[in-house]
């Protein structure tokens, strides 16, 4: 499960976090749409056809008795028709026809020196009638970079929830060719590999390689000089703030609306200037081919953290996209200062962080560009570090920079690119996981390995308890242990999470001191530590309680799920198990647990509009869960003590211990003994013991309802006449039922919320609290109900 959980993302529905894989998908709608684009020495090639053809006014070339085809290559392949099509919604041209090839396959176009962009077209290999379809794992080579390695289009397809997409590339031809060659993984038996469609042209040498005499900043390194010479690009994202999808008439296509990446509660607002009585003035620097750069439509727009004054300081406006690990990466942001009252330096001055690195440290667009409607671009390049074949997110954030006492505490973008870099080996290829053919084969061969050596095996074997025995007998219980014997529990499973030491985990709390203490549940304590692992930082310790025995499913639990990465999820950093002792390391979260806000005296009584807004961050994390992996992933604990609140105020779910995953789309619940917590409980679960998405919702609707009233799920001191009140979720309900939902207000929030905020927070709870999970909506639509309730409060 750990592989696939490395590798998935989105896959189901649209409007889900599918969106995060979107630019994959969305640049061949241009051929749909749109006009076609002069680009000069275009190549459209139709793979597996016979004959040329014309779509939406441009000319495409069969490969079959081409020139680019070499007629070996031509005659030890296959053309395939595709006639079972039609539910994928994809053009005809060039996804009807297919070039399939059990060896290596190699196309040739004649070039010129230079930097050329390749465009892939794939349609997922289901439907190429192939038995088995997951035999198509292939790689593809141009010239001597890597572009993909190992992939599989159905896979990918998958991920996309989406039957077809192309996939774009930037890299340099030496000769007076460019060569494409697919090869299908010798790891697989009757591998197949398959392609079809390839458009690619010339692009000038200056659009993203600056060239030898202009570093790029290589953020916490030294600057370096990005060549076109060393490097190939693979295109990820072209993001506007134009507020939705912007089709740039220009070679790349389309650029997509940047909502969707926004990470947090804040999103600022956009700043269009519609009425364009001035012109762009573009310097010699910004002013590019309009074919290839970015749209004008791009710098007419922006978003800004918007007219909030001091309250922009206590936040950053972030976007979070979703990378592979292991690679360097170009990212370009495109500035341009489109407002009427800023048009002097030093009246909107910000920062600009980008994985957690500062990028710009006094940020002023128009003392940068010389003017204010000018557009200006800046370069980085940052390295996400490995993380064994995982996803990891690359983030960018601003924040406004006080220091240079701007006239407006503010911040503004217009728009963001980002590319990944080939390694030294040339390759663009992320180093996933093998997939479950290929371990099968593995296998295979370990197990008549094993067949022929089975002597060998049994001394090893032998030798190997012997050794564990001695182990045991090593091994001591923690100085300030009291136990007198020992539980010995499994060893969990995990060559990819962290592992610290017992001696580390001391150390990072004080021989896990009392006064370090922040918390107590079912597993253990939680205490609050400093750790020196990739710096210092600030980490929070649950240790298991060594004498119970218990915690070990949910131990591992958590190991299994410590590959979740989104900013409304506690992190997971590593953990520890010797002897008796499982401990799981967390980042820190500084404001701690959301229902310490919300029923106990100690702390300030939170605003509204702050309650809505880590409504909504928890409200995204869960909606992560349910379809952000290939498995959707139900929670099974939510409550407000499971949702953490950082030093910014940002929520994130904690607790996975008893998180379970669906097995597959087809698969509408999972059967499972009732665990959870009294009174965030779905009744249908607790009755059925079907467990499903929908289990979620209904804690999470409790979760709303404390949030509003400001009290626990459960009163246990609410006297026998208000007997209704001892549960939150029938005294809602109740409330709800007779018209009296005003009572439900907690007496903090007295007068600050609006009636229509009110009635439409109260709906949407209700919703979640249906007896039946069918009545129930998704985390995806609870979570639009929350962004409109917030645009409500405002």
């Amino acid at each position: 499960m750990m592989e696939s959980l490395m590798i998935e993302s989105s896959r189901n529905g649209i409007t889900s976090c599918v969106l995060l894989h979107l630019f994959l998908f969305l640049p061949f709608i241009h051929l749909i749409t749109c006009d076609p684009i002069n680009v000069p020495d275009k190549i459209l090639l139709n793979c597996g056809s016979y004959e040329a053809s014309s779509f939406n006014g441009e000319n495409w070339i069969g490969d079959s008795g081409s020139n680019f085809l070499p007629p070996e290559y031509d005659k030890s392949s296959s053309a395939v028709l595709l006639s079972n099509m039609e539910d994928s919604l994809a053009p005809k041209v060039p996804f009807s026809t297919a070039r399939i090839t059990h060896s290596s396959l190699t196309y040739s176009f004649p070039s010129s020196p230079g930097l050329k962009f390749i465009r892939l077209y794939f349609l997922s290999s289901l439907y190429l009638k192939m038995n088995p379809s997951n035999k198509a794992y292939f790689s593809v080579k141009a010239g001597p970079y890597t572009l993909v390695s190992d992939f599989n289009p159905s896979v990918f397809a998958e991920e996309l929830n989406s039957k077809f997409f192309t996939k774009d590339f930037l890299v340099k031809v030496r000769e007076d060719k460019l060569t494409i060659t697919f090869t299908p993984s010798p790891l697989i038996s009757k591998a197949f590999a398959f392609v079809n469609g390839i458009e690619t042209f010339p692009v000038p040498k200056s659009i993203y390689f600056p060239g030898s005499k202009v570093p790029v900043p290589y953020l916490g390194h030294q600057q370096i000089l990005l060549t076109n010479d060393e490097y190939a690009l693979e295109t990820f994202y072209r993001v506007s703030n134009v507020g939705e999808d912007v089709d740039s008439q220009n070679a790349f296509g389309i650029w997509l609306n940047d909502f969707r990446y926004i990470s947090g509660s804040h999103y600022g607002s956009v700043l269009n200037i519609k009425s364009r009585t001035v012109n762009l003035n573009y310097t010699t620097s910004s002013s590019k081919d309009y074919n290839y750069s970015a749209p004008s439509e791009l710098y007419w727009t922006a978003r800004t953290m918007g007219s909030g004054g001091d309250d922009n300081t206590k936040y950053n406006l972030t976007w979070s996209f979703p990378v592979d690990s292991g690679f360097k990466y170009l990212v370009r942001l495109h500035f341009c200062e489109i407002s009427t009252v800023v048009t002097q330096p030093n009246q909107r001055v910000f920062k600009v962080y980008i994985n957690n690195q500062t990028a710009e440290e006094r940020m002023d667009v128009v003392a940068s560009a010389g003017a204010p409607f000018t557009p200006l671009q800046k370069d980085y390049i940052v390295m996400v570090p490995m993380e064994s074949g995982s996803r990891k997110d690359l983030w960018i954030s601003l924040h406004p920079n006080l220091e240079s006492k701007p006239k407006y505490a503010d911040a503004i973008l217009n728009g963001i690119e980002i590319m990944k870099i080939s390694d030294s080996n040339h390759s663009l290829a992320a180093m996933f996981q093998l997939r479950r053919e290929q371990r099968k084969k593995v296998q295979h061969v370990i197990i008549v390995a094993v067949a022929t050596l089975g002597t060998i095996l049994g001394l090893l074997f032998t030798f190997f308890i012997l050794i564990l025995r001695a182990g045991k007998k090593l091994k001591l219980l923690p100085s300030n242990s009291s136990s007198t014997h020992k539980i010995i529990q499994p060893t969990v499973t995990s060559g990819l999470c962290h592992q610290f030491t017992l001696a580390e985990i001391s150390i990072a709390t004080s021989n896990f001191s009392e006064a370090l203490v922040i918390g107590e549940g079912g597993f253990g304590k939680v205490y609050r530590g400093i750790m020196h692992h990739d710096g210092v930082i600030a980490v929070a310790v649950k240790r298991s309680i060594r004498s119970s025995g218990q915690g070990y499913k949910e131990f591992q639990n958590e190991i299994n799920f410590f590959s979740f990465c989104h900013m409304n999820l506690v992190s997971l950093l590593g953990y520890c198990q010797e002897g008796n002792e499982m401990i799981l390391v967390y980042e820190y979260m500084a404001e701690g647990p959301l229902s310490d806000h919300l029923y106990k005296k100690k702390n300030q009584p939170l605003p509204w509009i702050q309650r809505i807004k880590i409504c909504i961050g928890a409200a995204r994390g869960l909606h992560y869960l349910h379809t952000s992996t290939r498995h959707p992933v139900i929670h099974r604990d939510v409550k407000s003590a499971n949702i953490l609140l950082d030093q910014n105020w940002v929520a994130k779910i904690a607790d996975f211990g008893l998180c379970r995953t669906v097995p597959s789309l087809y698969h509408s619940h999972v059967s499972t003994e009732v665990k959870g917590t009294f009174g965030y409980l779905d009744p249908e679960y607790y009755k059925r013991r079907k467990l499903t998405q929908k289990s979620d919702v209904y804690s999470f609707g409790v979760v709303l309802f404390e949030v509003l009233c400001g009290r626990a799920a459960v009163n246990t001191v609410a006297v026998e006449e208000e007997s209704e009140k001892v549960g939150l979720a029938t005294w809602a309900m109740h409330c709800y039922k007779c018209g009296s939902i005003d009572e439900l207000v907690d007496p903090h929030l007295a007068g600050n919320v609006r009636p229509e905020c009110l009635r439409a927070f109260v709906e949407i709870g209700i919703q979640c609290l249906a007896g039946r999970s069918t009545d129930r909506p998704t985390m995806g639509e609870v979570l639009n109900s929350l962004e409109r309730i917030l645009f409500l409060a405002r």
